[in-house]
């Protein structure tokens, strides 16, 4: 195999991989969970959250692509099985049950806050202890997007008012018990 020789040594390109595999597997469970849900929910807010996942879903098949061809443009190899994806998540699977709509919405914001709060130490770990800048950026932009879609569920369940100057008021479950 010819040497790779892009400005990183060996070892950064390796330290990267391992990290940027990390980043894959969680990005595909959270994928599966995305359709899981997608797939399953019910009630009232069916058609809202079907669609929403719906998106996510297809947004996070492309940053899933996006990481694997970030790995083999290092010269490594993306982890491409289920038992190779469950073995390095931080994330959890719940097969076991079906939870109600919001208790998906809820999970899911887990999820995505624990890919951000992950991809936070891994730019710094690109930056300081591999010098690989573009990987930097690279996961700085799947950062944003996850605070992005954290952020669209999160307002799904937050049910606070906000007044014409962008103040909160008093969210609507507080007033309905009176506080």
């Amino acid at each position: 195999m010819r040497s790779i020789n892009i400005g990183l040594t060996e070892e950064q390109r390796q330290g990267v991989i391992k990290l940027l595999n990390h980043d894959l597997a969680d990005a595909y469970v959270l994928l599966v969970k995305t359709k899981k849900y997608h797939w399953d929910v019910v009630g009232p807010q069916f058609r809202t959250l079907h669609e929403l996942w719906g998106e996510h879903y297809e947004t996070l098949t492309e940053n899933i692509d996006s990481i694997a061809e970030r790995v083999r443009a290092l010269g490594g190899y993306p982890v491409g099985t289920m038992k190779g994806f469950l073995e390095i998540t931080t994330l959890k699977e719940n097969p076991e049950n079906l939870p109600l709509a919001t208790q998906m919405v809820e999970s899911l914001v887990e999820d995505h806050e624990q890919i951000i709060r992950n991809l936070r130490e891994h730019i710094d770990n690109c930056s300081e202890d591999f010098h690989d800048e573009g990987t930097a950026d690279f996961l700085t932009g799947l950062m944003e997007g996850h605070e992005e879609m954290a952020w669209m569920l999160r307002s799904f369940i937050e049910g606070e008012s906000i007044s014409s100057d962008g103040q909160k008021l008093q969210s609507r479950q507080k007033v309905a018990a009176g506080v």
